[in-house]
């Protein structure tokens, strides 16, 4: 006789983060319960009203209004971003763009370009320390 399998759960949290969305704008159900591994698969599928306008109008977590921004989270926290945007607010920002967020971008662009020249450094030294094949001579069998 099997036993029963269990259905994974997550926290609502977890969820939330992997649906992209803040937690504190989803509704009382979603925040309240688990979620299953089946119910999360079936949100991206086929996604609820609610889901779909928080994604659309946020609020939206860090990391969606860092990508948004085109900065680090870390450059949201150094411009003073704390909380959560709407769309809203990410479009206004962005079409009149701070000091911060210019200079934040610009050290996103510069950090991705040394990220690029070190993976490829690396790539070079791993490929230079491989050692090089010896010529296989063939192994000489004396005849029966």
């Amino acid at each position: 006789m099997s036993a029963q399998k269990t259905p994974q759960t997550m926290k609502p949290a977890t969820a939330a983060k992997k649906l992209d969305v803040y937690l504190e704008a989803t509704p009382d159900e979603f925040r309240d319960g688990v979620i299953t591994r089946d119910e999360l698969a079936a949100l991206r599928t086929d996604p609820p009203q609610w889901l779909q306008d928080l994604r659309a109008d946020g609020p939206h977590p860090k990391n969606v209004v860092a990508d948004k921004l085109g900065v680090s989270i870390a450059g949201l926290a150094r411009g003073g971003v704390t909380e959560a945007l709407t769309t809203e607010q990410i479009d206004a920002l962005l079409a009149d763009q701070p000091d911060w967020l210019v200079a934040e971008r610009a050290n996103l662009v510069e950090v991705k370009k040394d990220e690029k020249r070190i993976r490829e450094q690396q790539a070079a030294k791993r490929e230079a320390s491989n050692r090089k094949q010896r010529g296989a001579k063939p192994i000489m069998h004396p005849q029966d």
